[in-house]
């Protein structure tokens, strides 16, 4: 999984794997998500994210496995 901040686009991105992306879809408004063959959501995008995430929070990423 990758996980990338892009300040110039404001935006948030999860890549959950490496498969070919063949479709996206806007599911809410700033929320993208990206398909796959399998029609498997492989990736996440979050438009806006400097009026979703305080700045300060996006400094400190935090993962956790259960």
């Amino acid at each position: 999984m990758r996980i990338k901040i892009d300040a110039v686009n404001d935006a948030l991105y999860f890549r959950l794997d490496e498969s070919q992306i063949v479709e996206s879809e806007e599911v809410q408004p700033g929320i993208i998500l990206d398909y796959n063959t399998k029609g498997q959501a492989v990736g996440i995008e979050i438009l806006g994210i400097k009026e979703r995430i305080p700045a300060e929070e996006l400094k400190k990423l935090q993962f956790e496995t259960v």
